[in-house]
């Protein structure tokens, strides 16, 4: 049955990101901490993933998606830029080592404004629910196996990292299920403007 509904137009499905993306000097800075982690610890998931704060991953049929555009527009409008925090290193036992996002609050708070009827548009089915990243970092590695881990834990528990950049806007990157490579959908300014100035350009 998935291989019909692939195939009708507009009932493809797509993995989306929603992320926050640093600069460009910090995001050269990070890429590099990234690709000298692959060599050393001979991981291509280091490699591959480029830097980003993800605030949210879900599948959904691309026919959806002018609605959680829609949604993710009207939240932008009204959220304020902020600034980002990096700081060190961190990880989740045994399978991700990730740079440690300090200033957790605005990123939190941005969470669960999109979560409120996010939740239901960016649902697919019972087995697919959206994930919501409410402990924000910044992945260097993921999907490590045991040894690549532990030997790189050693190092990079004691090794050291700053970096802040002003989030201004968020990003939602999509791929056709079960391919590599994300693109961009759209782009979110955060604007700060006040309720009835985001009601009128939606609506008018």
């Amino acid at each position: 049955m998935e291989t019909i509904i692939n195939t009708i137009p507009g009932y493809r499905v797509y993995e989306y990101l929603l992320v926050l993306s640093p600069h460009e000097e910090l995001w050269n800075r990070i890429m590099k901490v990234k690709e000298n982690f692959a060599e050393q610890y001979k991981s291509d998931h280091a490699r591959w993933g480029k830097p980003h704060v993800t605030l949210a991953n879900f599948l959904q049929y691309e026919m959806k998606e002018d609605r959680i555009v829609n949604h993710l527009k009207r939240i932008a409008m009204g959220y304020p830029p902020f600034k980002v925090e990096l700081k060190d290193f961190g990880s989740f036992p045994s399978h991700t080592i990730y740079i440690n996002v300090t200033s957790k609050l605005p990123i939190q708070n941005l969470i669960k404004e999109i979560r409120l009827d996010g939740n239901r548009l960016m649902k697919l089915n019972d087995d697919n629910k959206p994930h919501f990243i409410m402990e924000p970092h910044l992945t260097i590695a993921r999907k490590l196996k045991p040894w690549q881990y532990e030997k790189a834990w050693l190092e990079y528990s004691n090794s050291h990292f700053t970096g802040r950049f002003i989030a201004d806007t968020m990003t939602l990157l999509k791929r056709p299920a079960g391919e590599m490579k994300y693109h961009i959908a759209k782009k979110f300014e955060f604007q700060n403007l006040p309720v009835a100035t985001r009601q009128g350009e939606l609506f008018g």
